[in-house]
């Protein structure tokens, strides 16, 4: 809508330039009224089912519709004219029932005096008993119109305009007007990176010119060296069998700055530990199947994994702790972030997006668990390790609800909304707390909330002290829910029934993420040990790829944050996970190709997301800051 906005003043701009007052005052009239309300879906739903049908405002109604026919006959092909001729229908329909349910029988009539006449020349469907609608006495009992008054009728009538006009918005190619700003924008971003790679590249000049000063000096030490070995072997005061002997500063120079030969490992003689790599220390890197040094942690054969290419990448550098969680919203547009500060964030990493809706969130404890609402961005849920559950409303920029599990399972440690319906799942667990995090989670509860009442609706059955759930997640219609354990089983829920239908044992160790496959024939598993799997959903127990990052798992400093996190790209071509290194690898699915690997952060990488629709990630670490990257196509 930002970019829409700016649009717009361009447009008023050049007519108050041009001194075209009337048509400004065209222009200014028809942004009032804005019969589109630009292009925004749940904004036409709520015009459609909240205030047309409900107050009986017909010819509106009929208005809005025919802009959209026009609007779908200039612009698409005759197919989608057609879907949306039925969808039409269906609409004028939804009106009569309404008005009828309502006691408004003189509604009906008054339709299908003023409209009828149309709806018989021009509609593609039949309307010729609907006419006798108004004096049917129980029409909801008459076999012609009985589906009509059912819930489920009006359900997939609003499921189906919700899903028309999203797929006609995104398929509408945008003018360049509206693509102006994000130009700018991405100009004046470029403009910035080409200054820092400037400096970087000086920086990296005069770097090289001093390691090659210091290997024209390294040689011509060598030389001195081999000089005073030739004098020493020319020596008749020394025996050929006794030891070789240096004078002591040249053993100095030896042992502490003189590296030569095959690139590998070596040890300082002078007693300072110091290693190091001959093509590492020249700036190359890389020696075969050696081990890289990031943040004074090994990171075991890293060298296998290329670099991402990276198109751009913005530092967030709010938080004041280490990060816990960071999302995506439903769009993409915005972002929430946790730190183990107690605080969330959100916020926006692209300047053409309205940066209205960021806000700083203080819960005064360790935030565990974030989750969107999937429907639109205005909803966040909170999960903390007080028992406590917040929404907050990104557009009113409050708290909305303030929940409480029960105190018996305080720890939230993870929050799931349905994609379909108005409910959330939470996994809380009866601890939480200590060095060693995963043994001491203790029990599990699974809780569903609904979200228009913001009370629990019910418990799901886990059995009796039954390990804690670390992750859960959706299918993609809400009607199938996954969750993990810290005793290595996956359990499956049907949420119609709200019973668990199946479950297996996954893992030797505690499972920390899980998240179902692109096309949800299978699930990913997570272990803490660093073992991936993905489990097929038609053949129980088979895997069907997988990979072992444990190199990747090592123990850092501090386990209570740092909890083993995965995401899948858009396409589930590939996937993101948290590492105790600096760079967090990224594997290609279903592939035994090597991955990428991240660009550093100054510490371990404690979380992980993807964007829903685009080739960019989010990475959280332990150096207190979240990074958005995108990647070149």
């Amino acid at each position: 809508m930002e970019k829409m906005h700016y649009a717009e003043e361009l447009v008023r701009e050049f007519l108050v330039f041009r001194g075209f007052t009337n048509t400004l005052e065209a222009y200014e009239t028809e942004l009032r009224t804005d019969v589109g309300k630009g292009f925004q879906v749940d904004k036409i739903l709520d015009l459609i089912f909240s205030l047309y049908v409900p107050k009986f405002q017909i010819d509106k109604l009929v208005a809005l519709l025919g802009f959209f026919k026009h609007y779908l006959s200039s612009s698409f092909e005759t197919t989608l004219v057609s879907t949306f001729s039925k969808l039409e229908a269906s609409l004028l329909r939804f009106y009569v029932v309404h008005a009828l349910q309502s006691n408004r029988r003189d509604k009906v009539v008054e339709f299908f005096t003023v409209h009828g006449p149309d709806l018989l020349q021009s509609s593609q469907e039949d309307w010729t008993q609907w006419f006798a609608i108004p004096y049917v006495k129980n029409p909801q009992l008459d076999p012609e119109f009985r589906i009509f008054f059912s819930k489920e009728w009006y359900q997939a009538l609003h499921l189906s305009v919700r899903n028309f006009f999203s797929e006609i918005f995104n398929a509408t190619r945008l003018p360049a007007l509206l693509k102006i700003s994000s130009e700018m924008n991405a100009t004046s971003l470029l403009k910035r990176d080409i200054t820092q790679l400037n400096i970087k590249l000086s920086e990296l000049q005069a770097l090289l010119n001093e390691k090659e000063t210091q290997l024209r000096q390294f040689k011509s030490m060598e030389g001195n060296i081999s000089s005073s070995s030739n004098l020493h072997e020319e020596s008749t005061h020394m025996s050929k069998d006794s030891p070789e002997t240096f004078p002591q500063e040249v053993q100095t120079e030896i042992g502490q700055d003189l590296v030569v030969g095959e690139p590998e490992f070596v040890s300082s003689k002078s007693g300072d530990n110091s290693a190091f790599l001959l093509n590492d220390y020249l700036g190359n890197g890389k020696a075969g199947n050696t081990t890289l040094k990031e943040n004074d942690g090994d990171v075991s054969r890293e060298e296998d994994f290329d670099e991402v290419n990276v198109e751009h990448q913005e530092t967030f550098l709010g938080h004041t702790s280490p990060i816990s969680r960071c999302r995506f919203s439903a769009s993409g547009n915005n972002i929430a972030s946790a730190s183990l500060d107690g605080t969330a964030r959100i916020w926006t990493y692209d300047a053409s997006t309205p940066a209205s809706r960021n806000a700083t969130i203080y819960c005064g404890t360790e935030i565990l668990s974030l989750d969107w609402e999937c429907k639109s961005d205005r909803l966040l849920l909170i999960g903390t390790s007080d028992a406590c559950i917040k929404a907050w409303n990104v557009d009113a920029k409050r708290v909305v609800c303030d929940l409480n599990t029960t105190e018996a399972f305080p720890s939230v440690l993870d929050i799931k909304c349905s994609p379909v319906e108005p409910i959330f799942v939470s996994a809380a667990a009866s601890g939480g707390s200590g060095s060693n995090y995963f043994d001491n989670l203790g029990f599990a509860s699974l809780t569903v909330w609904n979200m228009k009442t913001w009370k629990a609706m019910t418990v799901l059955p886990l059995g009796e002290d039954p390990p804690a759930i670390t992750s859960i997640c959706f299918n993609h219609n809400g009607k199938i829910l996954a969750a993990s354990a810290v005793d290595g089983m996956i359990h499956m829920f049907d949420m119609s029934a709200g019973l668990q239908i199946t479950g297996w044992p996954a893992h030797d160790s505690s499972i920390s993420s899980i998240l179902f496959g692109p096309d949800e024939t299978s699930i990913f598993s997570f272990g803490s040990d660093g073992k991936i799997f993905e489990w097929s959903l038609q053949n129980q127990g088979q895997i069907l790829w997988s990979r072992d990052c444990s190199r990747f798992c090592y123990p850092v400093n501090d386990s209570n944050y740092y909890r083993r996190d995965m995401a899948l790209d858009a396409n589930g071509r590939r996937l993101l996970v948290t590492s105790s290194s600096v760079r967090a690898p990224i594997y290609q699915v279903q592939d035994h190709l090597n991955g990428w690997r991240t660009l550093p952060h100054g510490a371990p990488i404690t979380a992980v997301d993807w964007h829903p629709t685009l080739p960019i990630f989010l990475t959280g670490s332990a150096d207190n800051s979240v990074r958005v990257t995108s990647l070149l196509s």
